[in-house]
């Protein structure tokens, strides 16, 4: 006799786990899919990379590849997890596919860290690409692996908090416009490719963002090979922070 199996739904919503892997795999598709996010998170920092390592357009201390490659990470960190993650969250809250995921059994938590896994996955291909250029142009990098690791890890997480944070609550025009506008006030004033030394009184109020705390400590450790613990610590702070207020602010619709 053939035992035909159950038709029957099951009256609850899959193990936490499995709904994470599966939307993990769906943000991963769409962030790869985007052409504009793949320019803006892989094309545009290394372009950056090739550009400020040979012209003199920034004044510098040492080499300028050695002080330029960590700055660049911290970029490409920036650009998929804040720029990208929160652009992406506006325009799916504006067109109702976050409203839709609302409607389903996938819990709020599960989504971001979902969304912040897909760009952990994408800064994997940022970081080998970023670090194979920088070793064509002549970049000596120091430090360790598990160094860069949990300052990659962890600036993510601080800047994906945020990236949520602005796309979860604001219209998709109007993160779109400020998610450009920020990309760029950081790009300058950031300490991702400026000497923040050379900025003056501002230094000191500067030094508190995340870019300045990723792009010094990744320079500390690559550059000098010295870690930079209060950098680490600073973006541990920005990733409680930004993913717990994302978290309790973040709409679906």
């Amino acid at each position: 006799m053939t035992v035909w199996p159950s038709l029957v739904p099951r009256g609850q919503p899959a193990p936490r786990a499995q709904m994470l892997r599966a939307q993990t795999r769906t943000e991963l598709t769409l962030l790869l899919r985007n052409g504009e996010q793949v320019l803006l998170t892989l094309v545009i920092p290394l372009g950056l990379l090739v550009i400020l390592s040979t012209v003199p357009i920034i004044n510098v201390t040492g080499r300028r590849v050695d002080f330029f490659v960590p700055g660049v990470l911290a970029l490409a960190v920036m650009s998929a997890a804040f720029t990208g993650q929160a652009i992406g969250t506006g325009f799916e809250r504006q067109y109702g596919v976050l409203k839709r995921l609302g409607a389903t059994p996938l819990p709020r938590s599960v989504l971001l860290l979902a969304k912040t896994s897909a760009v952990l996955l994408v800064e994997v291909l940022q970081v080998t690409l970023i670090c194979l250029v920088g070793l064509l142009l002549g970049w000596h990098p120091h430090g360790n692996v598990l160094g860069v690791i949990a300052f990659v890890a962890l600036g993510t997480a601080a800047f994906s908090g945020l990236g949520l944070l602005l796309g979860g609550t604001l219209r998709g025009l109007t993160t779109l416009a400020a998610a450009n506008l920020l990309w760029f006030v950081l790009l300058s004033v950031g300490g991702i490719v400026y000497p923040l030394s050379e900025l003056g009184g501002a230094e000191g109020v500067l030094r508190r963002l995340p870019t300045a705390a990723l792009s010094d400590g990744l320079r500390q450790l690559l550059q000098h090979g010295s870690f930079a613990g209060w950098d680490l610590l600073a973006l541990a702070l920005w990733a409680v922070a930004g993913l717990a207020t994302a978290s309790r602010l973040f709409r679906w619709e």
